[in-house]
């Protein structure tokens, strides 16, 4: 299990260092204060506008200033903007987050049992 845990990072690391970076700058991006969010989010809302009933309507947030690159953000962290390619990388690196997950957990409980077997004091952490 290591082998593989190694060598998909050599190839994977990368990637998932790039959608951490992009998926972190697309919510604080989203997350950024505007400079008057009351008088941009009275603006958004026609004042004749009638919400029909079917919908419940909330005027939009203001995309001015780090709200702009939302949507940048979210193309560079989905692969949209490399076109399938990218957006298949984008998958198989997920799946790799979860490969990464499950041996990772795997190969903590394989030491634990193993220094339990050994009558070492399992802890949860060791050295």
């Amino acid at each position: 299990m290591r082998k593989w845990h190694r060598w998909i990072t050599v190839f994977f690391g990368v990637f998932m260092l790039w959608m951490a970076v992009t998926g972190v700058a697309s919510h604080v991006t989203d997350l950024w204060p505007t400079a008057e969010p009351a008088k941009a989010a009275a603006s958004a809302v026609p004042a004749d506008f009638k919400c029909p009933e079917t919908m419940a309507c909330r005027p939009k947030p203001p995309q001015g200033g780090m709200r702009s690159w939302v949507g940048f953000f979210h193309h560079l962290h989905s692969g949209e903007t490399f076109g399938p390619l990218g957006t298949a990388i984008s998958l198989l690196t997920g799946c790799a987050l979860i490969f990464f997950s499950i041996s990772g957990m795997w190969m903590y409980l394989s030491m634990w049992r193993n220094r339990s077997a050994r009558n070492i004091k399992p802890g949860w952490f060791w050295k």
